[in-house]
Order: C-alpha cells, then structure tokens, then sequence
C-alpha cells in the first residue's frame, strides 16, 4: 500500500494552503476530506435552485496577499470584490452611514457628534499604529519563551526591539489594548451610542465575550488588520461566495500534483512508538503518511483523534482548559427581490456592505447576557449583508442572497442539547428582527439555510461552534497558541502536526496558520536525515 510524504486531515482553507506549500516543496501531500466537497467554514453551496449561499465564513478580507501571489489564486479563480459602505439602523428610524472614503466617514459622524468626527482621526491612527505592530508577527512562528534554541531567542529579541522603538506612552497603550474591553476602549474616542456601537462590533464578532468584557479590544484589531488591494482594513466579497478561496487554493494544489480525496472521514490517527504513522477511516480503512498535519482544532485533534495514551497528561489538561466556545450561528436566505430599508436613501452604497441593527453597547451586551443564561439572544447581534448587490453571479438577476451571522447563540441551550424546535425559533428570532426595519422581508424569502453550533460543529468540525477554533484572548495568543510549549506547529506526538486557526495567530480565513505550519515542516526535514529533501525555500 503507498505511503503518502504527507496526509493533511482537513480541506479547509489552512489545511489547503498548507497543502499547497508542501506540494510545492516536492512532498507527495493527499488532503482528506469527511464532506464531499473541500472548503470547510469557506465553501459555497447551493441548496436552492438559482441561489448560492456562503454558507460559513461570508466575506474576505484577513486572508494573507503574501499567500495569493506565493500560490496563484488570482491564476485559479480568486477575485475579491471591495464592499462600498455598511450602516448601522437605528431604533428612531436614522441611520449611521460607513463609507470606504475616510472624509466621507468624517462627515458622516460629524452628523451626531463634532467632537467623535474629530476624534476619528486619532481612533484611526492609534488603532492602526496597532496594526503596524502585530501584522509583522502574523507570518512568524511564535517563539518559545522557554527555549534557548538560537531561532527562538532571535524571535524573542525581535519582539523585544519591535516593543522598544515604541515610546514610554506607546508601549502603556499597547499593553493596555490588549487587554481593555472594547467598551473601555472606544469611551476614551468618542460619545454618541451609535458610533461606539459601530465600532463595537469587531470587538466580538466569533467572540463568546460581550463588548465590556476585558480582551475585546484586541479582537477589534484582528478584523481591522486585513486588507483587499491594498486598503488596510478594507473587506470584501469573494466573487462566487467564500467557496472561491478554498476552490482556487483546491486548483492550485492540484496543478501542483497534490491529492484530494472527499467523502473521507478520518476516525483515529494511527501511533506508534511514538510516532504517527497514518490514518484510520470512520469505515476502517487505513492509509498511511510519513507526516501527518491535522487541519482539525486542537480539541478535536487531541481529545478525538488521537488516542489518550499517547499524550502527557499536562498537554492534555492544557488542551481540554483551552477555551473554544460557541457563541454564534448564521441564517443564510435566498430572496426572490432586494429588500427595502427605509431608513437608508434609495440606492446607498451603504447597501453594499454589512448592515446592523444593534445601535448601542448595552443592547449588544444584554445581547450577550443571553448568551451567559444559556440562551439565544431575543434582541441579537446581527452582521448582515447582501453580497448580490455587487457579485451577481450568486442568484438569477432581480434575485438575492443576503447572509445573516448572528450573536449569540450557545453552544447548550440552557444545558441541553439544540433541537430542532430550538433551531426553527432561533430563526425566527433573526428573520423578526429584519422585519422590524424591513417592511414586507418575510414575503420576500424563497428559502433559508439556519446552522446553529450544533450544525457548525456537526457539518464543518468547528468545536462547539466557534469560528475561531479558540478565543483571541491575550492568554491564548503567541507563544501560548493553543497551549505553551506546542505554539510552533508541532505536537507531543512525532510526525503529527497541527495547522488550524486553534494554532497561531488564529481564526478568520486567514492562511497564515497553514503556511506558518508548512514552513515548520519543511525545516524539520530539512534538518533530518529524511530521504526527503523538499525544495523548502518555496516559503
């Protein structure tokens, strides 16, 4: 039976451009998949006729451009579509606009408040000052502080310069950043509701904290610091739905020679001596791979896949107090025409973009209560948009697709599991509070598409639901992703290597963690006396 140079267990974005990398390298790589198509939370599907749905992840923006150019995806497909603009609804009929021009921002905030419009540009320039110290870090491995390894203490010395050129008041705010709530955060910029609100949101989107919880601030910054074409902080729609990036990433490892195969479970990696030596189907098959690098989050690699016997004890209590929790489900809806908003002027650009109805912090926080007491919000967060209005090419013309993510759903539903019954009200809950600034919307809906945690875990492998694979919580960030002393990619267990968003520097459809982990490959073969000598300087 053939021994693949490597098995990847996952076909989601990281474990395909992981994947990618490592075919590049000259390795023989086969990606398992348990659905019968690849893509994990970034796929697109269609479950009604005429409509195609980003059925996860639903817009691109973190998703590295040193990884598209690295492995062609504009060649295989990839285009990324900037969005226009986004509003916040409010209660009393207004509205607050977004715009993707900075004066246009200004002047839009300046229509509640003189003194916030004036406090932008200080907001803008501290938050991307904060950009500009992390984003170096994203296509790093993250040292081990506990290493004295030359490689780990020229990245701790890294850090440490990176930290010293700040000034003695930049280093408090940066510290401070990472670890305030969002709430606090935005309080010392600005004072009208609907602004800190719309600001707010970042904080905990995919987060099973509420805006005036301590760590939030930093979440902010991992959605703020990706980019499309160039605009720092831009998002956008992957044409043809998110499904696009994983499809391209699928193309461009396949013209490297690479393997997938679908419909491919993976039930137990097998280990011996020590050593991972291959995978065991839900069936009983059994293949073989001289590496094997799991896409799956650090919980279900460990706690599931891997036998306990074969790991330390302290990694596998680090492992099961690592904190995923589900806070989030989505409803996507197929429209059979573009639903009215009257508060927003006929044909804003503000349409083009991602809409929401939460116009204060305490809303979004009581929100979050809910959540707390087991339940879904009544009142919830909801990052809506309607990609249609720029990529016709997901509905017939004069027909829609519009994506609901909605916080906060728990992974429990008051400590028992979801029913269907619970599913069908929770969309309910969503398809209510749209009809409360949409006159007629529920005439307009030809289908839906409702995945509470329970769907997310069951159908794309996400723990408890978490988008993330893991809270952004500065506990749980760096060196300590996902537990100390296992932040580089490798595991406990020779040979077996972990590549998902549960792995630095976390979740969003990002790449990063998938090529960070094929860097890490490729050095430790390159410093065996493998036979395999892989063209490692792909990376």
């Amino acid at each position: 039976m053939k021994t693949w140079d490597v098995i990847v267990i996952g076909g989601g974005h990281n474990g395909l451009v992981n994947a990618c990398y490592l075919q590049r390298a000259g390795l023989d790589v086969l990606v398992v998949e348990k659905n019968d198509w690849v893509g994990g939370a970034a796929s697109s599907r269609e479950l009604t006729p005429g409509f195609l749905y980003s059925n996860c992840s639903y817009v691109c923006s973190l998703f590295r451009p040193e990884i598209m150019r690295d492995l062609e995806l504009p060649r295989f497909g990839l285009q990324v579509i900037a969005y226009e603009g986004g509003a916040v609804l409010t209660q009393d009929g207004d509205y607050l606009g977004n715009y993707r021009d900075h004066d246009a921002h200004r002047r839009e905030f300046a229509r509640f408040s003189k003194r916030d419009a004036e406090a932008y540009d200080r907001y803008a320039r501290d938050v991307t000052r904060q950009c500009r110290f992390i984003q170096p870090l994203l296509m790093r491995t993250a040292p081990d502080p506990t290493s004295l390894k030359p490689r780990d203490l020229g990245e701790l010395l890294y850090l440490g310069k990176k930290f010293a050129g700040l000034t003695a008041e930049e280093m408090a705010l940066t510290l401070r950043f990472w670890t305030i709530s969002i709430s606090d955060f935005l309080d010392e910029y600005f004072e009208t509701d609907v602004i800190k609100a719309n600001f707010s949101i970042s904080g905990i989107i995919g987060t099973a904290l509420g805006p005036m919880s301590p760590g939030t601030a930093y979440v902010l910054l991992h959605h703020y610091m990706g980019e499309v074409d160039g605009s720092v902080g831009a998002w956008g729609y992957a044409r043809g739905g998110m499904g696009a990036v994983t499809r391209a990433l699928a193309a461009s490892f396949q013209a490297s020679g690479g393997t997938i195969r679908t419909g491919a479970e993976v039930e137990k990696v097998c280990v011996k001596s020590g050593k991972a030596k291959g995978v065991v189907f839900a069936g009983g098959e059994e293949i073989y791979g001289k590496l094997i690098v799991s896409n799956a989050d650090v919980k279900r690699t460990f706690l599931k896949l891997v036998e306990e016997k074969e790991l330390p004890d302290i990694f596998l209590r680090r492992v099961k107090n690592f904190k995923i929790r589900g806070s989030s489900g989505k409803v996507n809806i197929a429209l059979d025409s573009m639903p009215e908003f009257p508060a927003l002027p006929k044909d804003s650009p503000c349409l083009r973009g991602d809409l929401h109805f939460t116009d204060t912090v305490e809303r979004m926080e009581r929100a979050y209560d809910d959540w707390k007491a087991g339940r879904w919000s009544v009142d919830p967060f909801l990052d809506m948009m309607i990609p249609t209005t720029i990529d016709p090419t997901m509905a017939a013309p004069g027909k829609h697709f519009m994506s609901c993510f909605v916080q906060y759903a728990p992974p429990k539903v008051e400590g028992r599991d979801w029913t269907d019954a619970d599913r069908d009200a929770f969309a309910e809950t969503v398809i209510s509070q749209i009809a409360d600034y949409s006159p007629g919307f529920r005439d307009r809906i030809v289908h839906m598409e409702v995945r509470t945690p329970r769907e997310l875990e069951a159908e794309v492998g996400l723990t408890e639901g978490n988008i993330f694979q893991g809270e952004l919580t500065f506990d749980q960030l760096l060196f300590n992703r996902p537990v100390p002393g296992f932040a580089q990619y490798r595991s406990p267990v020779n040979g077996l290597y972990i590549c998902g968003s549960s792995t630095h520097p976390g979740g969003g459809v990002m790449g990063a963690p998938g090529r960070n982990a094929a860097k890490e490959i490729l050095r430790d073969l390159a410093r065996s006396d493998h036979h395999m000598s892989p063209a490692h300087d792909v990376i």
